[in-house]
């Protein structure tokens, strides 16, 4: 398996610090198990089924899991709410599936279904977004916070020479991940850009119409609007739909967090300039990773822990169980045609 890997590219890439699910059953690959499984099964959760990024991230998961062979499959729910994914993690404890990989709708509401399928022997790693760390083993941050949010704001801030009014289109209104970026760009701005506007922040639930009518609506409410950033691969794409045809194309600048194959169209239409992301298949990878060294018992989720990631090589376990896959890149027309996820 080959990726654009953070090791392997020379492309730019931003200065940061910066799930569909797998059930397994059955297999034979020697190793320790975990959750009453004699191998390698892994549950990969997502926050929504149907999401290219997580469409993406559990293909990634997907070939780490037949490289080191265990079991996968993917479920999850449709929406993206937390309680759509409780049944799941119920589900994959009464399994007793060695591990379970999820992104988070909420960092607590989950929490007692966690604790009881970590009781059941269930590892747990989040990706992508959090829960609080005593409900899980491992986060696998795709980068750190702080270096995500700058990314976004230096973005817009480019494409809009440094002043006006932006908004922000989000995913769900309770998504760990976004509501932590969504606060430090908001330091950020203040910081930084003192002459930028967040005029307002809107929740299109990482739905594509939702995300579509919002950003109509900001539009409508906002007829000084510069910039949009949308922090979230359903949104940014849903935004750059409604621009390309309307009469704001070229007038009001977007970028956020897409993948090249979602925004190629609108990058090489002149809707939206650049954006960024890292890679979720490679996201998906090591957080698979990440739990067959949890189910091996090669690492516990302890700072200090290292274990190998297959292709993307050694990876340490840092403060509070969290392992950063590394620094995303900026896509623009010059580049955006050497990816493809």
């Amino acid at each position: 398996m080959k990726f654009h890997s953070k090791r392997a590219t020379t492309l730019v890439a931003l200065t940061l610090a910066a799930s569909a699910a797998l059930t397994a059953c059955g297999g034979d690959d020697g190793g320790s198990g975990g959750g009453g499984g004699d191998d390698a099964t892994i549950t990969f959760l997502p926050k929504n089924l149907g999401n290219p990024y997580f469409d993406a991230s559990s293909t990634g998961g997907q070939n780490a899991v037949d490289a080191f062979g265990g079991s996968f499959e993917e479920v999850g729910p449709t929406e993206a709410t937390p309680d759509a994914q409780v049944p799941f993690i119920n589900t994959a404890a009464q399994q007793g599936v060695g591990a379970l990989v999820i992104s988070a709708n909420d960092p607590t509401a989950l929490g007692d279904a966690l604790e009881e399928a970590r009781d059941a022997g269930v590892k747990v790693v989040t990706f992508d977004s959090d829960v609080d760390a005593e409900y899980r083993d491992v986060f696998i941050n795709q980068a750190s916070a702080e270096g995500i949010a700058k990314a976004q704001v230096d973005l817009v801030a480019e494409q809009i020479g440094g002043e006006g009014e932006v908004a922000i289109l989000s995913a769900a209104a309770n998504a760990t991940n976004q509501n932590a970026w969504i606060d430090l760009m908001e330091e950020e701005l203040a910081a930084s850009y003192p002459d930028i506007e967040l005029v307002e922040t809107v929740y299109g639930d990482d739905d594509d119409q939702t995300s579509f009518d919002k950003t109509a609506a900001l539009l409508q409410t906002h007829p000084n609007l510069k910039g949009i950033i949308s922090p979230t691969t359903v949104g940014i794409a849903a935004a750059a739909r409604y621009l390309s045809t309307s009469d704001f194309k070229g007038q009001v600048a977007l970028t956020g967090l897409g993948t090249p194959d979602q925004m190629r169209p609108f990058i090489e239409d002149g809707t939206v300039t650049a954006f960024a992301l890292w890679n979720p298949e490679e996201l998906g990878y090591l957080a698979a990773y990440a739990a067959h060294a949890l189910i091996d018992g090669d690492i516990t989720g302890e700072e200090g822990d290292t274990f190998e990631a297959g292709d993307l090589g050694e990876y340490t376990v840092g403060e509070n169980g969290e392992v950063i896959l590394g620094e995303p890149t900026v896509f623009n027309a010059d580049n955006i045609d050497d990816f493809s996820f």
